[in-house]
């Protein structure tokens, strides 16, 4: 009798790494079945991300009336655990327990962070929206509990994203690094494009019960995917457990990954370009809806939109650098690509074009892509294996800080701006799109120096004659590495 099951499954081995570019990183030992359930935690991450930024921002703004300065302050509120994902890194990478084990206990608590955040969110939307039997509510109220519920949602987010991301790249050789935290970041970005069009299709309909609802879906769904992504994937080391060495202190381990030639630098490139591709976050769908007309459920959809540009965006620089392209110049085109999609996005509002807009938006999700896959490939090549967990947290804490900088930023500017225009409604988001372009044009002059720092000639010729490297990072064989000449 013919097997459909293991014919079906055969096929889909086949031709998954030619689809997806990363899944070339499985193995015996870890097969692409075990990568993809653990990579579940990036898809929640994705979904909080979403409606976050994406749904809640626009509901607070437009049909609650909340200033977008306040509403940007909340989304921003994360920033204040973003700096220590470095530390929460380096505290996976050498944390001990009697079961043996690192890495879980950290995404666990991350998980019950965000649970906690969705759990008080809806009862802060209550008071918000001056719903009747929060009537008598104080609007203070309201506002510390949305804050708070923000605020637990960032920090679970952080330390997730930055241990669960540390736990892949311990389940894989050093060479495919790169290549598993790629897959990684592409999981996050089908969440996102995902959920966008989930919860765009839950809330064409807008109500205040039917958003509390999302929110609270949002909760179980958290819970439940982190739990089957956590389940059996860290191996216990009864050592490790045991071990009575000193642990090193984070400024020691700080120390040695910052002397890295290039380090700094890169670390830099990215909150510039992190800054210019995520000011206008909070500020995209407002556009849409005050400017442009578009409905919740149609801005809702844009954010897959924005992600679905990053995916391709990413998916483009996974394979061009696996053929080994340099990252940092791959980051540079992407930075690029952002500064012509923001000026678009203003000029949308012009001529009331909601496809130009859109196709703006695809643009700079697409730049974005490429331009965080450039710098997460450059960094991962900075830190040695044990430092992993701090490398991945030093890139996403430099990266959730000017993010979060400038999601603030840019809603207060946009509030001032209102306050002085003349009768153009535009020009208060029009004025922030150009500040983003503007701050990508300053990552494409920070990238030239760390370029020649990191794949300077002498280097690319030692690599080519197998000699020894001179002083600076070594890159690793297929994540991004420039071949010779190239």
């Amino acid at each position: 009798m013919f097997d459909y099951r293991s014919f079906a499954l055969r096929r889909v081995a086949r031709i998954a790494p030619h689809y997806l570019p990363f899944a070339d990183v499985a193995s015996p030992e870890v097969p692409l079945s075990r990568l993809l359930r653990l990579s579940l935690f990036q898809v929640t991450v994705g979904m909080a991300l979403v409606l976050l930024v994406g749904t809640l921002n626009r509901v607070m703004i437009v049909e609650l009336r909340v200033p977008a300065s306040l509403v940007a302050v909340m989304l921003s509120l994360p920033l204040v655990f973003a700096p220590f994902r470095a530390l929460i890194g380096h505290r996976s990478d050498t944390h001990r327990s009697a079961l043996g084990i690192r890495r879980l206990p950290y995404i666990f608590r991350g998980t019950m962070l965000q649970f906690g955040g969705f759990a008080v969110m809806p009862f802060a939307l209550l008071v918000l929206s001056g719903f009747a039997e929060a009537a008598d509510a104080p609007k203070w109220l309201g506002h510390g509990s949305a804050a708070l519920a923000f605020l637990l949602v960032g920090a679970g987010l952080h330390m997730v994203q930055t241990v669960g991301l540390a736990l892949a790249t311990d389940l894989v050789p050093e060479a495919d690094q790169p290549k598993v935290v790629g897959l990684m970041y592409v999981m996050m970005l089908t969440g996102m494009i995902a959920s966008a069009l989930v919860f765009g299709w839950l809330l064409q309909v807008y109500t205040p019960q039917r958003l509390i609802q999302v929110i609270q879906g949002a909760a179980v769904v958290t819970v439940v995917l982190n739990g089957i992504a956590m389940w059996k994937q860290e191996a216990r080391d009864r050592q490790r457990g045991s071990s009575t060495a000193p642990r090193p202190p984070f400024r020691a381990a700080w120390a040695a990954f910052a002397a890295r030639p290039g380090a700094v630098g890169l670390l830099a490139v990215v909150g510039l370009g992190t800054a210019g591709f995520g000011m206008a976050d909070v500020l995209l769908e407002p556009y849409g809806g005050q400017i442009l007309g578009m409905t919740v459920g149609e801005t809702t959809r844009l954010t897959a939109v924005l992600a679905g540009g990053s995916l391709a965006g990413f998916t483009l620089a996974s394979i061009v650098l696996n053929r080994g392209a340099d990252p940092l110049r791959m980051a540079g085109l992407g930075a690029l690509a952002g500064v012509p999609a923001f000026l678009a996005i203003a000029a949308a509002a012009a001529g009331g074009s909601v496809a130009l807009f859109v196709a703006a938006t695809l643009l700079a999700g697409f730049g974005a892509g490429l331009f965080g896959h450039g710098t997460l490939t450059a960094t991962m090549r900075t830190a040695p294996r044990e430092q992993a967990g701090l490398a991945l947290g030093a890139w996403g804490a430099v990266g959730a800080t000017a993010a979060g900088i400038a999601l603030a930023a840019g809603g207060v500017i946009r509030d001032i701006a209102l306050r002085l225009e003349g009768g153009d409604a535009a020009l208060p988001y029009t004025t922030v799109f150009g500040i983003e372009a503007l701050l990508l044009v300053l990552a494409l002059a920070a990238i030239l120096p760390v370029r020649r720092k990191l794949f300077d000639p002498a280097r690319r010729r030692a690599i080519s004659a197998g000699q020894a490297l001179p002083p600076g990072p070594r890159p690793v064989a297929g994540a991004g590495a420039p071949a010779a000449g190239a």
